[in-house]
């Protein structure tokens, strides 16, 4: 009886284990297919946009500094990055702190009752609407009602709203993350609930709340469709010096390009998207490094 036991055991322990290796295939393969499409649709646009820096005339320098003109050689993506940057910043700083705070709220302070439980889940169902939604949004609130004009300041505060759900939902699951015992640490050393939050959990939470904005942050920078709701201009020769200025960013720009039948002009939007990527990058890659200094220096 042990014996059979014992076998039935093995077959099931075996069975597992081919099971295992069969989802790891599949993952494995999964992940190169996604790679392998990556890669060919980067190799298409690097092809075009080497098309376009080929063209007599074309420069890096000038695509980067000048601004959209009517003729594909001489025109340039400085008003537009500048935008971007503008209205990212603006986006983001408003989203991490308004995101971040209602998420300590709603972890540490606000007690468990039905309406917080479906304030959160209705904070969950925002994730899914259709930015288009937000963008109606920003025109009706920012643009109309307080009288922010088609700004800067409204653009960032729509897309802040585009994320806030994201932002508001990882952040909670990084303070859910961190331990209960440091916090009854914190209380037995007769700490306030403030100072418990600021002093223990949110520094151990910080790393996973970076990573939430990473993702929410990449999302809003490539959004085109609001800030079109919200009257974006298609071509501005000048870049914004203020949150109050009229601006347009970059898919925006490289959305005007590609409609134009002129090849050199699609040529030209395909450079812009690297322009998108390198400036998505960068941004990511910033905050990637911040989020690796704070690991390294809560654990040390």
């Amino acid at each position: 009886m042990a014996r059979q036991t014992l076998s039935a055991y093995q077959r099931r322990l075996t069975r597992r284990r081919r099971g295992a290796r069969i989802f790891q295939a599949v993952c494995v393969v999964a992940i190169g297919l996604v790679l392998a499409l990556l890669a060919a649709l980067l190799y298409g646009i690097a092809t075009e946009a080497w098309g376009w820096i080929n063209l007599e005339g074309a420069s890096i320098k000038t695509l980067l500094s000048d601004a959209p003109s009517s003729k594909a050689v001489s025109s340039g993506l400085f008003p537009a990055i500048v935008g971007t940057l503008w209205v990212m910043a603006i986006c983001i700083f408003i989203s991490f702190t308004v995101g971040v705070s209602t998420a300590i709220y709603l972890e540490e302070y606000a007690a468990k009752t039905r309406l917080n439980e479906l304030i959160q889940t209705n904070i969950q169902n925002l994730a899914a609407v259709p930015s288009i939604v937000y963008g109606i949004l920003g025109l009706s609130v920012f643009v109309a009602l307080f009288a922010l004009g088609k700004s800067t300041l409204a653009a960032g505060l729509t897309l802040a709203l585009l994320i806030m759900p994201v932002v508001i939902v990882s952040s909670e699951e990084a303070i859910r993350a961190v331990p209960s015992s440091i916090r009854e640490g914190g209380f037995a050393l007769g700490a306030t609930r403030w100072q418990v939050v600021w002093r223990l959990v949110l520094p151990q939470a910080l790393p996973g709340i970076l990573t939430g904005i990473i993702l929410a942050v990449s999302r809003a920078m490539g959004e085109a469709a609001p800030l079109v709701i919200m009257g974006a201009l298609s071509f501005v020769p000048f870049a914004p010096t203020s949150p109050l200025d009229r601006f347009t960013v970059l898919p925006i720009q490289i959305y005007v390009w590609i409609s134009k039948p002129q090849a050199e002009f699609h040529q030209l939007a395909a450079a812009g998207i690297i322009v998108l990527l390198a400036l998505l990058l960068g941004l990511n890659a910033f905050a990637i490094l911040l989020r690796n200094h704070l690991q390294n220096r809560h654990r040390g």
